[in-house]
C-alpha cells in the first residue's frame, strides 16, 4: 500500500512536469491539442493524488503502523472518528491534502472555462500545476507522508488530545479548501496579464472561486474560533496567534477583492487595484498554508529565500508594471459622496487591517533581519491598531448601501442616513440609561452595529415596499422576491447585517468580560460577575481498556460546581481534566497511563445574553496520589495497572485536595456564533446562481447543440 502511495506521488510529479510544459508550448505555438493535454493533465493530477490520498487513509483506519504518519499521530484507542480525521494532523497528511484539493477544484475551474479564454486558462494551467508540482516535490523529497518502519510498532503514538474536538474534523479541510480556492484567481490574474487579455471576461470567470475561497476561509475561521473557545481551556476564541493570523489575512484581501469587484464592472475602474487584490490574497493564502504547517515562523523565512518565493512574487510586481497602461480605469471617481468612494475607503481599511496583522505577524523575523534579535508583538498591539480600524469597518458597511451610485446629493444622503444615525444614537442612549459601564470602544461598536442594522433593515424595508407595489404580493412572499431577483446585492447586505451581529458578540465579550483563577477545597465559594460559583464536590471517572474507544482518555478528574445568583440556583457545570496514556516506560505501568498529555475539558452554560464558562486544573501531584502510582509501579503488572487508577480515584474523592478553578461569566459570546452563521446564509444566498441564470445556460447550451446537429 505504501509503495502504491509514493508511486502515485512521483506519477503526480511527472504529470506536473509534463502539464506545465504543454499548456506553455500550446499557448505560445497556438497548437490547441497541447493546451488541451496541459488541461486534461490537471484532471489526471486530481485522479492519481485521490488514489494517494485513498490510500493513506485507509491506513490511518486500518491502524496501519507501517506507515511512519499513522505510528506518529494515531492509535488502536484513537476513536474512528478522530482516525479519519487524523490524515491531515500531520505536516506530511497535510500537504497532501493541500495537493489534493488543489487539484480538484483546479479541474473544476478548468473544465468550466474549457471553451473560453483559452491562452488564459493555459497559462492558469501552467500556474495551477507549478503549485501543485511544488508541494508534490516536498512530499516526495522531505515529507514522504508513505515512509514506513519495518517491523511496525505495535501501537502508535495517539492523536493529539486537543484535536479530539467535532470541529476539527471539518475545519482544516474547510481552511484549506479556501487556500487552494485562492490560488485559482491568483493563477488566472496572472494568466491574463502575461496573456495581455486584461479586460473583465477573467474576472467574471474566477469570481465565483474568489467567493467560495472567501466563504470557505470564513467557516474555516468561525470553527476554528469555536474549538479554541470550547476546548483549548483558556477561555477565549481568538488570541491573535500566528496561525489564526494566516487565515485572516487572505480573507480581508479577498473580501476587498469581492467589493472593489463591483466597481470595475459596473464602472470600469480599480482594475490595477483588482489584480494586484486577487495575486495578493492568492500569495498570502500560499504563505498562510506554510505557516499554519510549520508553527514558527522561522519556516516562513525559510520559503520567503527559497525559489518560489522572492522571484515570484517580483514576478507579480512587475506583471503589473509592465501592463499598468492596460489596467488604466475607464471612469474617474465622479464625487467623494457616492457609493464608490465608500467602496474605496472599504477597501482601504481592509488592507490597512491586513498591513497591520502582517506586520505584527512577521515582526520576528522584520525585527531579526533589521536589528539581529527576535522578538514579537501580543495581543495588545493589536488591538490598539485593529479595533478602530474594526470600527471604521462597521460604519461602511452601513454606509455603502444608502450612498447611490457616481453622485449623491447632500439632500438624498440626508434623507437616507436619517434613520440609520436616530438608530446608532437610540442604541447608544438605550445603553448608558441601562447602566452599560463606559467602556468607549465597545459602545461605539454597539453604535455603530445599530447605525448598519437600520440602515440595512432600511434598505428591506423600502425593496419589499416597491415589491409589493408593483406586484401585490403580501410582505413575505414580496421580501423573498426581492432577494431572488437580486442575490448579490442582498446576499451581501445578509453578510453585512451578520458581521455587525458578529461584532456586537465581540465587542461585548471582551469589553464586559470576567475571569477570575483561584483554588478552592469542596465547601468553598468565589463571586464572579455577580455569579456565585461554589465547589461541591469532586468527581472522578476512570475507563476501561474496552470502552476507551470512545472517550479516549483513560482517567478524568473534576468537580461538580453549583452556580447561583441573589440566592437562585442557575446552573451545575461539571469540569474536568482528562489524563491519557503515554507510551513512555520511564512513567512506570501506572504513570504511563497519565503521562499523556493532560487536557481540559471544559464546562459552559450558554445563551443568548451570557456564557458561564469554567475550567478546572486537579492537584494530581498531591502527596497521597503519587503515593499510590508509585507503589502501583512497583507492584503491579501492566495488565493489572488500571487497578491503582481506580484506588486513586477513590483516594480523590474521598480526600480531594484543593484545585485550581478557571471561571469566566462572558456576555454575548452566542452572537458571535450567531452572527457567523448570518454571515453564511448571507453568502450562500449571494453564490447560489439565479434560477434564471440556470434556465439561461441550459436553453443556450441546447440552442449552441441544436446547431452543431444541424451543421
Amino acid at each position: 500500500m505504501a509503495g502504491l502511495g509514493f508511486a502515485c506521488l512521483l506519477m503526480a510529479l511527472l504529470v506536473c512536469v509534463y502539464g506545465i510544459g504543454a499548456s506553455l508550448y500550446g499557448v505560445r505555438s497556438g497548437r490547441a491539442e497541447f493546451t488541451a493535454s496541459g488541461r486534461r493533465s490537471v484532471y489526471a493530477l486530481a485522479g492519481v493524488l485521490t488514489v494517494a490520498f485513498a490510500v493513506l487513509e485507509v491506513a490511518f483506519l486500518r491502524n496501519d503502523f507501517v506507515f511512519n504518519t499513522v505510528a506518529d499521530t494515531s492509535s488502536r484507542s484513537t476513536p474512528t472518528f478522530y482516525r479519519a480525521a487524523a490524515v491531515w494532523s500531520s505536516q506530511e497528511g497535510s500537504l497532501l491534502l493541500w495537493a489534493w484539493l488543489l487539484s480538484l477544484w483546479s479541474s473544476l475551474a478548468l473544465f468550466l472555462t474549457r471553451r473560453r479564454m483559452r491562452d488564459i486558462a493555459s497559462y492558469a494551467t501552467a500556474i495551477l500545476l507549478g503549485f501543485g508540482g511544488f508541494f508534490i516535490a516536498l512530499m516526495v523529497f522531505y515529507a514522504n507522508p508513505f515512509a514506513t518502519t519495518h517491523p511496525a510498532p505495535a501501537e502508535g503514538a495517539g492523536l493529539d488530545p486537543l484535536l479530539r474536538f467535532p470541529t476539527m474534523m471539518i475545519h482544516p479541510p474547510m481552511l484549506y479548501s479556501g487556500y487552494t480556492l485562492a490560488t485559482i484567481p491568483l493563477a488566472f490574474g496572472m494568466g491574463a496579464l502575461l496573456s495581455r487579455r486584461v479586460d473583465a471576461d477573467w474576472l467574471k470567470a474566477v469570481r465565483r472561486f474568489a467567493f467560495a475561497a472567501w466563504l470557505f476561509l470564513g467557516v474555516g475561521i468561525l470553527l476554528g474560533a469555536r474549538w479554541s473557545y470550547s476546548e483549548l481551556g483558556w477561555g477565549g476564541y481568538w488570541g491573535w496567534d500566528a496561525v489564526e493570523n494566516a487565515s485572516l489575512m487572505p480573507w480581508l484581501t479577498g473580501t476587498a477583492f469581492l467589493h472593489s469587484l463591483m466597481l470595475q464592472e459596473k464602472r470600469g475602474m480599480l482594475k490595477v487595484w483588482n489584480v494586484s487584490l486577487v495575486l495578493a490574497t492568492g500569495t498570502l493564502a500560499i504563505m498562510g498554508t506554510f505557516l499554519v504547517r510549520s508553527g514558527v515562523l522561522n519556516s516562513i523565512h525559510a520559503f520567503g529565500g527559497a525559489t518560489l518565493g522572492v522571484p515570484f512574487v517580483t514576478l507579480i510586481g512587475v506583471l503589473i508594471v509592465s501592463r499598468r497602461d492596460m489596467l488604466r480605469s475607464e471612469h474617474r471617481l465622479d464625487s467623494l459622496l457616492s457609493r464608490e468612494s465608500i467602496f474605496l475607503a472599504n477597501n482601504v481599511v481592509l488592507v490597512g487591517l491586513c498591513f497591520v496583522i502582517f506586520w505584527g505577524t512577521y515582526f520576528p523575523l522584520i525585527s531579526a533581519a533589521v536589528t539581529g534579535q527576535e522578538s514579537s508583538v501580543g495581543p495588545p498591539w493589536f488591538d490598539r491598531y485593529t479595533v478602530p480600524l474594526a470600527l471604521l469597518l462597521v460604519l461602511l458597511s452601513g454606509l455603502g448601501p444608502v450612498i447611490a451610485w457616481r453622485r449623491a446629493t447632500l439632500a438624498n444622503a440626508r434623507r437616507n442616513l436619517l434613520m440609520p444615525v436616530a438608530g446608532a444614537l437610540l442604541t447608544l442612549v438605550v445603553l448608558l440609561l441601562a447602566g452599560v459601564p463606559g467602556r468607549p470602544y465597545a459602545l461605539a461598536m454597539f453604535s455603530c452595529a445599530g447605525f448598519v442594522l437600520t440602515s440595512l433593515g432600511q434598505e428591506f424595508v423600502r425593496g419589499t415596499r416597491a415589491r409589493r407595489a408593483m406586484a401585490g404580493e403580501p410582505a413575505p412572499q414580496a421580501l423573498l422576491a426581492l432577494v431572488r431577483r437580486n442575490r448579490r446585492r442582498y446576499g451581501g447586505y445578509v453578510v453585512h447585517l451578520g458581521m455587525a451581529v458578529l461584532f456586537i458578540g465581540v465587542a461585548a465579550s471582551s469589553s464586559f468580560k470576567h475571569a477570575s483563577e483561584l483554588s478552592l477545597a469542596p465547601g468553598q465559594s468565589a463571586r464572579v460577575g455577580g455569579y456565585e460559583m461554589k465547589y461541591e464536590r469532586p468527581t472522578a471517572t476512570v475507563t476501561p481498556q474496552f470502552d476507551r474507544e470512545h472517550t479516549g482518555s483513560t482517567m478524568a478528574l473534576g468537580a461538580e460546581v453549583n452556580v447561583s445568583k441573589d440566592g437562585h440556583h442557575v446552573a451545575t457545570l461539571r469540569p474536568s481534566q482528562g489524563y491519557y496514556a503515554s507510551g513512555e516506560s520511564s512513567a512506570g505501568t501506572v504513570g504511563s497511563l497519565i503521562a499523556g498529555q493532560a487536557v481540559s475539558h471544559i464546562s459552559m452554560s450558554g445563551g443568548v445574553t451570557r456564557d458561564l464558562w469554567s475550567a478546572i486544573q486537579p492537584d494530581i501531584g498531591a502527596p497521597v496520589l503519587q503515593r499510590i502510582v508509585s507503589t502501583g509501579n512497583k507492584t503491579l503488572p501492566s495488565e493489572d495497572a488500571l487497578v491503582a487508577l481506580l484506588y486513586l480515584a477513590r483516594e480523590y474523592l474521598k480526600h480531594p485536595p484543593p484545585a485550581q478553578f478557571h471561571f469566566i461569566v462572558s456576555p454575548l459570546v452566542m452572537w458571535i456564533w450567531i452572527g457567523g452563521l448570518i454571515v453564511l446564509g448571507g453568502g450562500l444566498i449571494a453564490i447560489w446562481p439565479a434560477p434564471s441564470t440556470v434556465r439561461r445556460r441550459v436553453l443556450a447550451r441546447s440552442r449552441a447543440a441544436r446547431g452543431l446537429a444541424r451543421a
